[in-house]
């Protein structure tokens, strides 16, 4: 003879249960997810430094990668008010690494900041995904503007060391920002711009490869060129007459 055993739970136990199920689901999504986009931005570095030579070394030693993480604390207290010590934690970050990013600024997905030192970001930057950026580069104001004051770059822009992009402008996406270059205006997507101020170059796709440092073009030896063209053009003319 079998001996049935029916349990009733009270009504607001399984309400609890089912609370605390839903709960424990949405965390483990959230790790998921958290751990998808961890494994793509240490994918990401591995891509763009030769250097790199394996995970550990990326999260315990790359500067850009402390800066970057203590940006993202620092802008979701930023975002909920607590300036004061969004601020602290970004000036902590600036000891630490060298890299100053205001708590206002807002980054997108897989920002590799190399090496990083004397790098600075302004309050109403915007950065898009999967973006480059070296030492000593400045996405600043200019002093002349306010509310939105400093640039905004699309995704896969690639702004080399010292350069300095001053102003509340868009860089286009895939855009690449020559070493040293100071930038004062629009640039468009997929063009490389270069000098002081800087001017685009060349608007190749062929040319603007991510980490092609060697084709960038030489906008001095581009005006010799067209003026030996000219000279030339003139000394044709000259000898028709």
């Amino acid at each position: 003879m079998g001996v049935n055993i029916n349990i009733s739970l009270p009504e607001k136990y399984l309400d609890r249960a089912m609370r605390v199920a839903e709960g424990a689901g949405r965390y483990i999504s959230f790790i998921k997810k958290q751990k998808a986009c961890f494994d793509e931005y240490i994918n990401n570095v591995k891509k763009h430094d030769p250097a790199a030579t394996g995970t550990a070394e990326i999260v315990l030693l790359y500067s850009g990668v402390h800066a970057v993480a203590a940006h993202r604390i620092a802008h979701r207290l930023h975002k909920r008010g607590y300036t004061l010590a969004a601020r602290a934690i970004s000036q902590a970050a600036r000891a630490w690494t060298g890299i100053e990013i205001h708590p206002g600024a807002t980054i997108g997905k897989c920002l590799f900041i190399d090496h990083g030192m004397g790098v600075v970001i302004g309050e109403t930057t915007v950065i898009g995904d999967y973006c480059t950026i070296y030492q000593g580069v400045t996405l600043g104001g200019t002093g002349k503007d306010t509310g939105k004051r400093h640039p905004t770059l699309g995704n896969r822009v690639m702004v080399g060391a010292g350069a300095k992009v001053l102003g509340p402008f868009k860089v286009g996406d895939g855009a690449k920002i020559a070493a040293g270059a100071v930038v004062l205006c629009e640039v468009p997507e997929d063009t490389t711009a270069v000098g002081i101020p800087a001017k685009p170059v060349c608007k190749d796709k062929k040319l603007t490869g991510e980490m092609d440092h060697i084709h960038i073009p030489d906008p001095v030896s581009q005006m010799i060129r067209a003026l030996e063209e000219r000279v030339s053009g003139l000394e044709k003319l000259i000898d028709k007459k």
